[in-house]
């Protein structure tokens, strides 16, 4: 009787969270299916889920004439080198920090971590000076080390945490053999450290992909350089909105997030599990 009551008990959470998770992710499924509706139909069908015929040509409309083909190779561009910069800067950050002694080392710390308390938007009329000054505004260039620029804290403490645990004698053997800095990184404290890597990545993409702010301030002089994010304006006009037109843009956008994460999930479990742990 006790185990029927149990088994009862575990069914009625497993319900619970099934009902859950269909609430949750309903607004995302609504969203796709709304890519493939007519405007009116968008309007009139309420919460239906499913188009009375799917209209391709609003993909076809989103990519050719809202340009988002040319604005989702800016975003590719930009995300990537962004992704790749971060991860460079905080792994040899996180490494020299949580490796090596050094005098300042507790104040440099507490400097960037007070840095997450600083709204991005205090930061923007010295970060645009700067990038303006170097001549690099309405340039892809210009977005990349505007969304570079930062201490990254969050990314800096993960590999921090990781390289801190450890064992020294990986660097004693290596330098044993006769490797130096670098090589002792790239070649042994780097690979051991996937996860946080794909933690990393994970994360600086989806924020870089889903950029507002900083791509809409240096592209103003160069709408061919806007991101998916800024794109979405295409949609809005002064009277009118192309709703369905939106909702296959906003779908195109969420395509690449989708497969990053399902191609890195099991690194970030293990990333963000690992620097719990720590």
């Amino acid at each position: 009787m006790t185990n029927i009551v149990r088994l009862g008990g575990k069914g009625l959470i497993h319900l619970f969270l099934m009902g859950l998770g269909i609430i949750w992710i309903y607004p995302f499924v609504w969203m796709i299916m709304a890519s493939f509706k007519t405007n009116n139909e968008y309007i009139a069908a309420g919460i239906k889920l499913l188009p009375q015929s799917f209209q391709f040509t609003n993909y076809k409309r989103a990519w050719e004439t809202a340009h988002f083909s040319v604005y989702f190779w800016n975003t590719v561009i930009i995300t990537v080198s962004v992704v790749l910069i971060v991860i460079v800067v905080c792994s040899l950050t996180g490494y020299a920090v949580g490796r090596f002694r050094f005098r300042g080392r507790l104040i440099f710390v507490s400097a960037i971590t007070a840095t997450m308390f600083m709204p991005k938007g205090y930061t923007i009329i010295p970060v645009y000076t700067l990038i303006n000054s170097l001549g690099l505004n309405n340039s892809l260039w210009g977005i990349i080390l505007a969304e570079v620029g930062g201490a990254h804290v969050l990314f800096i403490l993960l590999f921090v945490a990781h390289f801190r645990s450890l064992p020294k004698e990986l660097e004693e053997s290596a330098e044993m053999d006769g490797s130096g800095f670098v090589r002792t990184f790239l070649q042994i404290m780097l690979p051991l450290s996937k996860p946080i890597l794909a933690t990393t990545a994970i994360m600086q993409f989806m924020w870089t992909w889903n950029a507002f702010l900083m791509p809409l301030i240096f592209t103003l002089g160069k709408p061919k350089l806007r991101t998916l994010g800024v794109g979405m304006f295409q949609f809005v006009g002064e009277n009118t909105m192309d709703w369905t037109g939106m909702a296959a843009a906003a779908s195109i956008s969420l395509i690449p997030i989708l497969i990053v994460f399902i191609l890195l999930q099991r690194f970030f479990i293990e990333g963000v599990a690992g620097a719990v742990k720590g």
